[in-house]
Order: C-alpha cells, then structure tokens, then sequence
C-alpha cells in the first residue's frame, strides 16, 4: 500500500482528502503546518508528499527545500496560486508535479498515480543497474546522449554541461531528454505532457513551459530568443543539437 503525507492548514480541505485517499487504497498521514511535518517525515515514510504552496509559519517552498536532499520519493504541491513564479520557484525547488486549487479529486488523484508509476519505474531502474554494474560487455550507449559540451546519461539522470553536473529535478531530467531523444524536431505541448506525465494536455496545464524556463535557467540559455531549447511559434519546443 503506497503511504501518502498530506500538508494542508485547512482542516474540512484535508479531511476530505485523507477520507478520498483512503477510500481509494492509500495509507494517509496529515499534518496541518510545515513543522508537524516535517517531524512526522522519519516515521511515516511516504513514497509521496502532498504540500500545500501557502502554510502558516513555514511555507510550502521553505518545507520543500529543507526535505528535498534527504527526501527521494515525489513532492506534489497544491497551490491556489496563479502566478507561474510560485509555480516555476516549486519546481526548481525539486516539486515533481503541482495542482492548482480548487481541486478536482480525480484529477489529483490521476497525477498521484502518474507519480508512483514514475517512481516504481526509477526504484526499478536503480536495482537494474546495480544488478548490471559489473556486466562490464552491456553497452550503455542507447542510455546517453552528447551534444557538444553537454552530455545526458539515462540511467542516472546525469546532466553535465561544460564538464559541471547541472542539478535537474526528475521531470527537468525527463523532459530535456524527451527533447534531446527528438533533437531537431518541433514536440507539442500535449506530446511532451503525454510522454512525460502520461496525461493528456488539457490546454491550460503550464507544468511543461515552467519546466522549460527552469531547465533554460540552468543551462545558461537565458538570451532572448533562446538558442538551446527554442520556442517554435504554433508548434511546441525544440531542441537545437548544434547549439551546445
């Protein structure tokens, strides 16, 4: 049974949720402010954080960047919020999804699913390696990928750029692969959400350009119009291979 911790001040909001959780299969812990939980975090050992963006006292980002190295299961946040900042600033605090309020408990539930899928996938493709590293005659080559300075390594979710590591969060890592494997050609908004969050684009989701203006700040592509990762207009974005 996969364990979920819930981080949401408003009470009536968080026991609906735990009661919805529950109902559908999960083992739920809440906690009303950051500092409950991060002192319930030992103990209950989620495999998912559910974070609300504004809490009382320590706020949704304080809490995300104080557990994020020491946690590595996935961080969701819940935010009312409509400013793409507070959004762009959680995923780079390593949040691997948001929802914006008011929620729609399917919808969330979808995205919680997706994210365990994720990290099954990942803890399978941790123990694979390990079980792989003294098969010294097993190519990795179809599992990295190198474009001038840059270089991208699957399996770990290495990103190096000019010889220095480049700290990604898991959905930065995925979707600059998913534009790397596809080097040249325009992807849309809904095949990059498709591929990389396995749902469909609604639209209005802006979880993949907040990504994009994340993984642009990391990689030094911040000149206007972007040379690495460009924006083509009616199209989606595409990864320029002789740009590195």
């Amino acid at each position: 049974m996969h364990r979920i911790l819930l981080v949401e001040d408003d009470e009536k909001l968080s026991d609906i949720l735990c009661r919805y959780f529950e109902r559908n299969g999960f083992q739920v812990q809440a906690a009303l402010t950051g500092e409950e939980a991060i002192s319930l975090l030992p103990d209950a050992e989620p495999d998912i954080i559910i974070l609300d963006l504004m809490l009382p006292g320590m706020d949704g980002l304080s809490i995300c960047r104080q557990i994020r190295p020491v946690f590595h299961g996935k961080i969701l946040f819940l935010t009312a919020s409509d400013d793409d900042m507070d959004q762009v600033a959680a995923l780079e605090m390593g949040a691997d999804d948001y929802v914006c309020k008011p929620l729609q408990p399917r919808v969330l539930l979808a995205r919680i699913r997706m994210l365990l899928r994720r990290l099954e996938d990942e803890q399978s493709s941790a123990s694979s390696i390990g079980e792989a590293a003294d098969q010294s005659q097993i190519s990795d080559s179809s599992n990295q990928l190198t474009f001038g300075a840059l270089k991208l390594k699957e399996t770990i979710k290495l990103c190096q750029l000019d010889g220095r590591d480049i700290d990604l969060t898991s959905g930065e890592f995925d979707l600059l692969w998913l534009l790397a494997s596809y080097a040249d050609q325009p992807l849309s908004r809904d095949e990059l959400v498709r591929k990389t969050r396995g749902i469909e684009y609604d639209g209005l989701d802006r979880t993949i350009d907040n990504r994009i203006v994340s993984l642009r700040k990391k990689l030094g592509d911040t000149s206007s119009p972007s040379h690495h990762i460009i924006t083509v207009r009616g199209k989606g974005y595409l990864f320029a291979s002789d740009s590195w």
